[in-house]
């Protein structure tokens, strides 16, 4: 009984739905986190009469025809790249990204590979360099000298540091901002880092505060884009899909039952 198919397959789509709602909702206090939602498409349907073709020769055509759908399977799980709310922290290597305009801090990795965050939890290293938690270099590089008192970063990414005995700021560095035609398309890596795909599309970098690109908040975070009261009614909806679906299965197997009995 194709019921039973269908149904295993709408049970299986609410599983993988519940299973998004449940790292949106463990990644609530996670810094630049961007929620994901579960994107489905039906799958293929059995034509059992084809529409828009004579019943027989020479009749009249046939208006609408009939195609029975064999369920439901897992299209995409999109990440949601809307800003999150700014968070105080008084720290002066943290960084958050604001409106309007959008962009991404750029991290170099190990191997020499480029990847972007959304989290400006910034620090230095033992060189002075700021580097992210994980002690990956922000790129491009910065250097704070070993007897600055204060650093400061501007909304558009100059960076300053106030050096023991002068009045005047010494410039170190300017941050720059990466952009993508389909944000999308990054491919998350975990560690709050995302990766450039084909998707994407390559990287557009630029200077904070120019069209298109976010400016700079010094002394905040971005928080996560997570609604708690979102996913609870998203979490909710998922769970009564699954009993509707689980509810399909139990009768098509009752239905089957008494085709048994009576055959038998």
């Amino acid at each position: 009984m194709r019921a039973l198919e269908i149904a295993a397959t709408g049970m299986n789509a609410q599983q993988t739905n519940l299973e998004v709602i449940a790292n949106n909702i463990a990644n609530i206090n996670t810094t630049g986190y961007k929620r994901a939602r579960a994107e489905f498409t039906d799958l293929l349907y059995q034509t059992e009469r084809l529409p828009g073709v004579p019943n027989r020769a020479n009749q009249n055509i046939v208006p609408e025809g009939a195609s029975i759908g064999l369920g439901v399977k897992l299209a995409a799980i999109r990440n949601l790249h809307i800003q999150g709310e700014l968070t105080s922290t008084g720290n002066k290597f943290d960084l958050a990204l604001t409106n309007p305009g959008r962009g991404w801090f750029q991290v170099q990795m190990p191997d020499g590979q480029t990847l972007y965050t959304r989290d400006g939890a910034f620090n230095t290293n033992a060189d002075g360099q700021l580097v992210t938690m994980d002690g990956n270099p922000v790129i491009p590089a910065i250097t704070v000298p070993a007897d600055a008192i204060d650093v400061i970063v501007n909304k558009t990414g100059q960076v300053f540091a106030q050096i023991s005995g002068q009045t005047a700021l010494q410039s170190i560095g300017q941050l720059q901002l990466a952009n993508f035609v389909n944000e999308a398309g990054l491919q998350p890596l975990g560690g709050n880092l995302f990766q450039e795909t084909d998707a994407s599309g390559a990287p557009t970098v630029g200077v904070p505060g120019d069209v298109g690109f976010a400016t700079i908040e010094q002394g905040y975070l971005e928080s996560s884009n997570v609604d708690p009261v979102k996913e609870i009614t998203e979490m909710i909806s998922a769970q009564r899909a699954y009993e509707m679906n689980s509810k399909v299965i139990q009768a098509a197997d009752e239905m089957a039952q008494v085709v048994s009995k009576n055959m038998g």
